[in-house]
């Protein structure tokens, strides 16, 4: 696995963080994502947590992206609540992206320390959804 850093979209950061501060209340949303699409437009989302396991951010965005025209992602983050800065992807959620958007960067780390990496470098050994799809002839 090779793990390559890319410049950091700062303003992804800055709008994810703006989000959570400002719409993120009480324990049903509790994080925020940005996500930079190939147009240029940033988009934002939050999660929807529910006992039964409600969508992440990444995954609201997902759909909020789409329902807004932007099928393209280029770069996206997570920010939690309360000032928790940059959180990484779960599991599920970086699977997601990696099936969605193939080329897409993450960005992860702390404070000053943060960088965008590869969704792949995030998923050792990688199993890609579309490659055991039979096909539809």
């Amino acid at each position: 696995m090779t793990r390559q850093s890319h410049p950091v979209d700062h303003d992804l950061i800055e709008a994810a963080a703006y989000v959570a501060r400002t719409r993120c209340r009480g324990d049903n949303h509790t994080m925020a994502a940005a996500a930079r699409a190939r147009d240029g437009r940033i988009i934002t989302a939050v999660n929807a947590y529910h006992f039964t396991g409600g969508p992440c951010a990444e995954l609201v965005l997902i759909g909020t992206a789409a329902a807004q025209g932007a099928y393209e992602l280029d770069t996206i983050v997570a920010v939690g609540d309360r000032d928790r800065g940059v959180v990484p992807p779960c599991g599920r959620c970086r699977q997601v992206l990696l099936d969605y958007f193939p080329a897409i960067e993450v960005i992860v780390g702390k404070g000053d320390h943060t960088r965008a990496v590869p969704v792949a470098d995030l998923l050792p050994e990688t199993y890609v959804w579309a490659d055991h799809q039979l096909d539809a002839k």
